[in-house]
């Protein structure tokens, strides 16, 4: 669910190989030559515990790879049927849904969303009775990448309360002017989903997807992972340190990213995605849908590449498409806590490929589709994922210097506009709930209401400013400012990880 979160910036032990039918001597050199020492390198540059490979070309895996282990310090190997939760190439999967329900007209695509799902809400009241389905499986509803992000995951809300408190945020931009990743939009779409069939959003991809493609691993709730065995940890870098950490608990907006797939499963639906919807001959999926799927609905912006030509990005209907060296690429990315994957379509080419990871901290996923990707166009090696752990090395020391400053200034021991109990108390926010604050020794410490197991510390910096460090480090290091007004505190302002959400929120003391 943080796929794109990741490249706006940039541009933004081993398991053994697989034989397949495909003749070595039609293959790219990286692919029979370097891939396995290419990723060996790259596990050990980006610290990433295990991964696994999968490309589909003319049809038939070519490549069907297991690297690493499943969780650090653990003795358990990644192999071709090892699961990883997919973040966001969830979204593929839903819009899929979405257009079968369409093309066998049970629905329409330009169906308001009113008409489905009565409780649907927005801040703008012409917006709520005007937005369609493929609406909300575009990112043009106005809203800011992210927006509302932070009480979507690992909160308590219920889907039901999201679709409420979606309704009360303010969009940043007016409706359909805009590209803004929306994952709330994927949860109400697969609410509409069940409206539409019957089925729930799970049963539904079991049912439709899932089975006929004999995906027989793929889970499409998160819940499922912990449960299931043959399964990779989730790991995220704090401090330089890898560590495990929990699996996202993210069922409430599940359409918008909770899949856990394998390379295996995941290459049977390459296999029909390339195939016009066929699967081993039969017809899974109408060609009519994966063709709709693909039509371009948003505009995301120009895009260019360091070494090779690449203009444009769109999105549609959970795919993102851009041209690349005279090709259509047809992709998306994923991110979920400690884990990031990417899934690449080159239809004109006939190729598919599938990269995932046990880490939330790298651009591996991604640079390897690319090594590989430029492998088959018989392009020129250009060591994206060197070229990528550099910047990101140069990137991640950038940070580390900040939030050391921002420690030096903790260490001054400078004070308090006013003494820490002045501080404490209950806060309020309008969409969110309240958040506790109480002096704990020489800090303050944060509870939230519906993030149960999230805490924050808050550090003096003097003034009016103090430093948080959540007891989560997916969420951060950050300041927060509190407003005081004629010798009484008022308010504060909370800040997570941009990966996360971008935008602040204001809470206001009761």
């Amino acid at each position: 669910m943080l796929s794109h979160r990741i490249f706006s910036c940039l541009f933004a032990a081993l398991f053994q190989i697989s034989v397949f039918a495909q003749p070595a001597a039609q293959l790219p050199a990286f692919i029979t030559d370097s891939l396995d020492i290419y990723v060996e390198r790259a596990l050990a540059d980006w610290q990433i515990p295990g991964a696994a490979v999968c490309v589909v070309k003319d049809g038939q895996p070519v490549v069907m790879k297991g690297y690493g282990l499943r969780e650090l310090g653990k003795a358990e190997k990644v192999d071709e049927h090892t699961l990883f939760m997919i973040g966001s190439n969830t979204k593929a999967f839903t819009g899929t849904a979405l257009a079968l329900l369409a093309h066998e007209e049970k629905c329409a695509l330009d169906d308001k969303v009113k008409k489905w799902l009565p409780e649907f809400r927005m801040h703008d009241p012409w917006v709520e009775e005007n937005a369609i389905l493929a609406d909300l499986l575009t990112h043009r509803l106005g809203m800011e990448t992210f927006q509302g992000d932070f009480m979507y995951f690992d909160s308590d809300f219920t889907t039901e309360e999201i679709i409420r408190n979606f309704g009360k945020l303010q969009p940043l931009y007016d409706f359909r002017t805009k590209w803004g990743y929306c994952n709330a939009g994927f949860l109400i779409a697969g609410e509409c989903i069940e409206a539409i069939s019957g089925d729930t959003w799970a049963e539904t991809l079991q049912k439709r997807i899932f089975e006929p493609l004999e995906m027989n691993r793929t889970l499409a709730l998160s819940a499922e992972i912990a449960g299931a065995d043959n399964k990779a940890a989730a790991h995220t870098l704090h401090h330089g340190e890898l560590k495990a950490i929990p699996y996202g608990e993210i069922d409430p907006v599940a359409p918008a990213g909770s899949v856990s797939s394998s390379i295996h499963d995941m290459s049977h639906w390459l296999a029909a995605q390339l195939d016009a919807g066929k699967y081993q001959g039969k017809e899974v999926l109408p060609a009519e849908v994966i063709r709709r799927t693909r039509r371009p609905e948003s505009i995301v912006g120009r895009s260019g590449h360091p070494f090779n030509r690449r203009h444009y990005q769109l999105y549609a209907l959970g795919w993102q498409l851009e041209d690349y060296e005279g090709r259509e690429i047809v992709s998306h990315t994923g991110g979920i806590h400690g884990f990031v994957t990417s899934v690449t379509l080159l239809p004109e080419e006939n190729l598919g490929i599938v990269v995932l990871t046990n880490t939330d901290q790298n651009y591996f996923f991604e640079a390897l589709k690319w090594e590989i990707t430029d492998a088959f166009l018989g392009l020129p090696y250009r060591g994206y994922s060197q070229a990528y752990n550099s910047y990101w090395k140069t990137t991640t020391a950038e940070q580390e210097a900040e939030i050391g400053k921002l420690r030096d200034t903790v260490a001054m021991n400078l004070e308090p506009a006013l003494p820490l109990e002045a501080f404490a108390g209950k806060y309020e926010h309008e969409v969110y709930g309240h958040i506790g604050i109480e002096k704990r020794g020489e800090a303050l410490l944060v509870s939230f209401e519906h993030h149960p197991g999230l805490n924050a510390t808050l550090e003096p910096m003097g003034g009016n400013r103090f430093l948080c460090t959540y007891n989560n480090p997916l969420y951060g290091v950050k300041v927060w400012p509190f407003r005081i007004e004629a010798g009484k505190v008022k308010a504060c302002t909370l800040r997570v990880n941009d990966f996360i959400e971008f935008l602040p929120y204001d809470f206001v003391r009761k």
